[in-house]
C-alpha cells in the first residue's frame, strides 16, 4: 500500500501538481452541527479574560461567512467598527476586502472571514504575541470546524501567528505554504492596501489566485 502511494505521489508530481490535498477520512460534520459549533465558540470567546483585550473590548467578534468553505480569509484583529458591529471586516479594510472578492466574481458569504484574534486592542495597535498565542486556539478551533482548503492569511502580522516566525509581507506576498494539511496562501492586508493604493491590484490578483487554490 505505501509503495502504491509512492507512485502515486510521483506520477502527479511528474504531471505537474506541486500540491496535494487530502481530506481526513473521519466522517464530517453537517452544516447545522458547523452552525451549532461555531455557536459554541461565540459563546466561550465573550466570556473569555485570557487577556487583558477583554477589558477595553464592547464584544469579541468570531468571524463570519459560510461553514463549508473550501477558503478562509484572516486577518490579525477587529477594529473600531468590527467591535461596535460585532461583526469582522465591515469598516474601511473589509469593504475593500468585499469589493475584491465581487470584482474576482464570488461573493463574500461564499467564505469565512476572521481574525487571528477574537477582541479589538485598543487605538488598532498590533496585538501582542502573548494576546496572539491565547487567542490561537479559537482559530484552531474554527479551522477544525470548517476544514477549509485555504487560508490566505491577510498582513504579516496574520502569517507570524501560524508561521512562529517573523514575517516580510512585500516579499513573502504569493507565498503558498502548507501547515497542516491546509494551503497558507499570504498576502497583504486591505489596511496596508489603503494605505498603498497602488498594491491593490497585488492584492486582487492575490485573492483571484487564492479562490482558484481552494477550488482547483
Amino acid at each position: 500500500m505505501k509503495d502504491q502511494l509512492k507512485k502515486h505521489i510521483k506520477i502527479l508530481q511528474e504531471l505537474g501538481y506541486e500540491y496535494i490535498y487530502t481530506e481526513s477520512g473521519m466522517k464530517k460534520d453537517s452544516l447545522q452541527e458547523k452552525i451549532k459549533k461555531l455557536e459554541k465558540i461565540n459563546r466561550t470567546i465573550q466570556e473569555c479574560k485570557k487577556c487583558d483585550l477583554y477589558k477595553s473590548r464592547l464584544q469579541a467578534v468570531l468571524g463570519e461567512g459560510n461553514p463549508d468553505a473550501k477558503l478562509m480569509f484572516i486577518g490579525e484583529a477587529p477594529g473600531g467598527d468590527e467591535d461596535k458591529q460585532g461583526r469582522p471586516f465591515v469598516g474601511r479594510a473589509g469593504k475593500l476586502l468585499t469589493r475584491l472578492i465581487e470584482a474576482a466574481g464570488y461573493k463574500r458569504e461564499e467564505f469565512y472571514i476572521t481574525n487571528v484574534c477574537k477582541c479589538r486592542p485598543p487605538g488598532n495597535r498590533t496585538p501582542t504575541p502573548w494576546e496572539m498565542e491565547s487567542c490561537f486556539p479559537y482559530l484552531r478551533e474554527q479551522i477544525d470546524i470548517i476544514q477549509p482548503k485555504v487560508l490566505c492569511l491577510l498582513g504579516a502580522t496574520a502569517a507570524r501567528a501560524f508561521l512562529g516566525r517573523h514575517v516580510a509581507i512585500t516579499k513573502e506576498r504569493g507565498s503558498v505554504i502548507n501547515w497542516e494539511n491546509h494551503l497558507l496562501y499570504l498576502t497583504y492586508h486591505p489596511a496596508y492596501v489603503l494605505r498603498n493604493q497602488n498594491e491593490e491590484i497585488t492584492l486582487f490578483e492575490d485573492i483571484k489566485k487564492a479562490i482558484q487554490l481552494a477550488y482547483s
